[in-house]
Order: C-alpha cells, then structure tokens, then sequence
C-alpha cells in the first residue's frame, strides 16, 4: 500500500520531468515539437478548404499559429485589438505562403460591445467557421477595469471569449453540419489554473478586482476558460452537434505576457494539435507531454 501510495504522489513529478524533457507522449509528440512538425502530416486539412478564427493572433502563440495553419492552407481570420501588428503579421504569412487568404477584424475582447461588433462583421462576411481558438489573454499587475466596469484580466481572458463562443457557437454547429467536419474550438489556458484554491474562486470578488493580486487574478481567468470548456462540452453533447472543445496548456515559450511577469511560459504546438488530431477528445484538459 505504502509502495502503492508512494508512486502515485511521483507520477506529477514524473510527468513534470518528461515534460521538461521533450519526451514525446503516446501522440508521438512532447514539449519541444514545433506547430510545423504537428502539422507536418496536413491531410485532414487539404480534404475541404477550413477556416480558423484566431484571437490575439497579433504577436506571440497566435501570430505563431496563424502563420503554421495558413501555411497548411487553413483561411486564417485575425481577430487582434491592434490592427497595425495584425497587418504586419498578414503581410509575414503572405510572405512565405503567398497564397494564404488572411482576414482581418479588430476586436477588444474586454468591451462587451467589441466583441458584439465584430461577431456581426464576421458573420456578415458569411464565412464557414470550422475552428475557434480562444487565445488571445493578458496579465495585469496592478487593478484594472474594463469598459463595463469588470476586472480587465477576466473579462479580456475569460468573458471576452465566453461571449464570443457564445455568440458564434450555432455557425460552427451549422458550418459541421454542412461540411461534415468535426468543428473545434480550443481555449487556450494554463497549469497556472492549479493556483486557485477551491475556495478562492469567488465569482463577485473576480468581477470587482476585491483583494487583487496580478497572479491570481491571470489563474482565476484559465481556471474559468478550463470550466467554460467543460460546460459547452455538454451542451455540445446534448444537442449532438459535431463539434468538440478543448481546454489546453499551450506548451513553453517567451510571449509577450512574460514582460508583465517573467514566470509565465507558453506555446504554440499543442493548439495546432487540437486542431489537427483526427479524433479529437471533448472537453479534456490537454498537456502536450501527457498526450
């Protein structure tokens, strides 16, 4: 029992060191592939031209994934605040794929009322929507709010993308149904979730910034995406759509978050493999090292 006991406190640590290793998982894949390596094999995207929406696609693991997916020949639409930093990304993406299709929309996804423009714009454009990455995040240090008066860190990472999901859920529903393609949407979260303590997760305490601290307050907002995933897993289920969600850890690598706080590291491989593994598995909490 003790033996028993002993080696199942190890296995986080076991998974901790095989991770920090590189060591590929059952995928064939570990911490240091690339998002060209996942996708390297892109047959399941060359059957049916794909669209994939990308928030925060403007720099770092965004930019970074909209580059690799429209590399595979995926339409890319940009959803960044800075439409400046989103047209030198386009131009970077045309640059090596010349004949990328990249769209362009401004979304501030703290502004309740931004994120409702630019759902109507895009689905004026009357583009199938396949995928759905909610990536976009930042860090604040100090208190801050948004225009709605909400804590600016959650409702930028977390109701930003809730609204948005929201909002645009029946045209991935009706975009499977048409194509006969499995829609995905990723939430792009953390291990850092794990900060939060059972009884810290005070819904109106998060909403006013009560006792803020800049680290907890990022955990609290991956700690919702990880539940908002879970949730539209089984709304999906109930209304037998085609369509899967996943919550991931997107892996290790310097964004622009770590000049807010130097302790947080992210990637980009683990949400191009959401997209690309053929079966992909609902509302499970992905880490690229354990796949």
């Amino acid at each position: 029992m003790l033996f028993v006991s002993a080696t199942l406190q190890n296995e986080p640590m076991k998974a901790t060191l095989r991770y920090l290793a590189g060591m590929a998982g059952p995928s064939g894949f570990g911490s240091n592939s690339t998002a060209e390596q996942v996708t390297e094999d892109s047959s399941c995207f060359l059957s049916s031209p794909l669209t994939a929406l990308i928030t925060g696609a403007s720099s770092g693991i965004g930019a970074e994934t909209a580059r690799v997916l429209a590399k595979r020949g995926v339409r890319v639409v940009i959803a960044a605040r800075d439409l400046k930093k989103a047209r030198e990304v386009k131009r970077n993406i045309q640059k090596e794929s010349p004949k990328a299709e990249v769209v362009l929309l401004e979304i501030d996804l703290s502004s309740f009322g931004s994120v409702q423009r630019f759902c109507s714009e895009f689905l004026a454009l009357e583009l199938p929507l396949n995928i759905l990455i909610n990536n976009a995040g930042i860090f604040c240090q100090n208190l801050e709010f948004s225009e709605d008066k909400i804590e600016t860190t959650f409702a930028t990472n977390y109701l930003g993308h809730f609204l948005l999901t929201e909002i645009l859920l029946d045209k991935m529903i009706e975009t499977a149904e048409k194509t006969g393609i499995q829609g995905r949407i990723i939430n792009v979260s953390s291990v850092i979730h794990s900060w939060v303590k059972k009884d810290g997760f005070r819904f109106n305490d998060i909403l006013s910034g009560k006792k803020y601290n800049g680290t907890r307050a990022y955990a609290q907002s991956k700690l919702a995406n990880i539940l908002h995933a879970k949730e539209i897993a089984k709304q999906l289920k109930a209304r037998n759509a085609r369509v899967t969600i996943n919550a991931v850890h997107p892996g290790i690598v310097k964004t622009g978050i770590i000049r807010a706080h130097k302790g947080l590291l992210t990637g980009s491989s683990n949400n191009v493999l959401c997209c690309s593994e053929l079966k992909n598995r609902s509302d499970k909490w992905k880490i690229l090292c354990r796949l």
